[in-house]
């Protein structure tokens, strides 16, 4: 731009002449000369810094509509699907991996581009994007390159396999498919890993019940440390976003108080009491609500009072005795929500009938029986490996009512749940198809103190 000035300069103060005509068209093409190489080289670091920035981006697949595990999971209970697409919700679709607050940095930070399909646009370069556009089929969506995007499965080395643990682990299911495993839970093993955890259900189904599959079996629901019985887990992240919506929309659909709301998801549990319940059958709704207790060194559920009851979670449970004798009750427990500690506050606070074993809730009364114990856990699990049928995993045939200390006497034993296998085979998950779906019922056998508990007040 100073160069241009100059010579502008020049020729403003130069007297025209002959010799003048020569020098200006000598300056001419010199200016000519030279702003032909300025806009080359512009054009060429254009190119090169173009050729830069798209090696600095990473090319999402183009976006097709494929069934969402929220969408099918709502489809199921007959509730209405919003079907349209965010870029969001594609970004987290195709790279699940990525923490979903790294995400919505990106998009806050605006440094995620979007090349529309539309072929009057395609040609131009990829616009910024916000978190909430709409997807249309064939968009792109580009990441900056310094996101890994690239699955954290590709580089998980071979864990140690025992032929014990392999064979007792895969010894435990019930059923499996392409989209789900169920299990059966022994009493005493902890669903998740934590402090003080050195085995957890999800670890061994990650190290045993991957079978061909490249994704390990994820959790949809919990169980209680020294509960047992049937456990769902997906074999996918899609079957277990499904699985994820079913068990979210029952206690939603509970919670809210929907009438007619399908119950395409029932679970029933077997229950040891003490004493018996006024009525035979019943329905309790009562809210919950988590109180802190040892000053701050622990907390327990509770049921809502007056003061808190706005700020209680909601919380159903249908119940109908089976039998009793000498002052204990089976009960069939099935609960309509998925709250905390659920069954054993209703049954302990509500039905004053606690759960055999339960000595966080019902301490006072396994004190009247002669029953005292630390209120933590029934189960405590070992290191060693010689133990794995006994302290390790649980299995124990003490903890019946004829035994000096109790287990805990509560147990998930049938559940019913739809077929989402079939479901996920089509690419278009619609009515029809939801009509056609089956469902699956799975139960579960007593454990062994359970069922010598049963045995004996038969």
């Amino acid at each position: 731009m100073a160069e241009r000035l100059l010579l502008r300069e020049m020729f403003r103060r130069w007297q025209p002449n002959a010799a003048a005509s020569s020098y200006q068209i000598i300056f001419t093409k010199a200016i000519s000369e030279r702003s032909h190489c300025y806009t080359t080289a512009t054009n060429t670091n254009g190119e090169k810094c173009e050729l830069e920035k798209n090696d600095q981006w990473l090319r999402l697949p183009p976006f097709t509509p494929t069934p969402d595990g929220c969408s099918v999971g709502k489809k199921l209970y007959g509730l209405q699907v919003d079907t349209k697409t965010t870029a969001l919700k594609w970004i987290t679709k195709c790279c699940p991996h990525l923490p979903r607050s790294l995400v919505q940095k990106l998009f806050r930070i605006r440094q995620i581009r979007k090349q529309c399909s539309n072929a009057e646009i395609k040609e131009q370069r990829p616009k910024r994007v916000g978190a909430k556009d709409l997807m249309e089929i064939g968009d792109q969506i580009f990441l900056p390159k310094s996101v890994d995007v690239k699955s954290p499965l590709t580089t998980t080395e071979n864990p140690s396999l025992s032929d014990d643990e392999l064979k007792f682990v895969q010894g435990l299911e019930l059923y499996k498919d392409s989209a789900i495993i169920v299990i059966n839970k022994p009493p005493g093993m902890p669903v998740q890993g934590g402090i003080g955890i050195k085995r957890s259900l999800d670890e061994l189904a990650a190290k045993y019940l991957r079978y061909d599959y490249k994704e390990s079996p994820r959790l949809v629901h919990r169980l209680d440390r020294d509960c047992s019985g049937i456990l769902v887990m997906g074999r996918t992240q899609l079957s277990t976003s499904v699985l994820h919506s079913i068990f979210r929309e029952k206690t939603l659909g509970a919670s809210n108080d929907v009438l007619g709301c399908k119950r395409i998801l029932q679970k029933r549990y077997w229950a040891l009491v003490i004493g018996s319940p006024r009525r035979r059958q019943g329905s309790i709704t009562v809210p919950l609500v988590k109180v802190v207790v040892d000053n701050g060194k622990s907390d327990r559920i509770t049921v809502a009072d007056n003061s808190c009851r706005l700020s209680g979670q909601h919380a159903v449970t249908e119940y109908r005795v089976i039998a009793s004798s000498r002052g204990y009750t089976w009960l069939e427990l099935l609960p309509l929500t998925g709250r905390k500690h659920q069954l054993r506050v209703h049954c302990a606070e509500v039905l004053g009938t606690p759960i055999v074993g339960d000595y966080k809730y019902g301490w006072q009364a396994h004190k009247k029986l002669g029953h005292g114990m630390d209120s933590g856990s029934d189960l405590q699990w070992g290191d060693g490996m010689s133990k794995l049928k006994q302290d390790t995993i649980g299995l124990l045939d003490s903890g019946s009512v004829s035994d000096k200390q109790f287990c805990l006497h509560l147990h998930c034993k049938e559940i019913v749940l739809p077929n989402i296998s079939v479901a996920l085979e089509h690419d278009n998950i619609n009515d029809i198809v939801v009509a056609r779906m089956r469902n699956i019922m799975l139960e579960a056998p007593l454990p062994p103190h359970m069922q010598r508990s049963w045995d004996m007040l038969d």
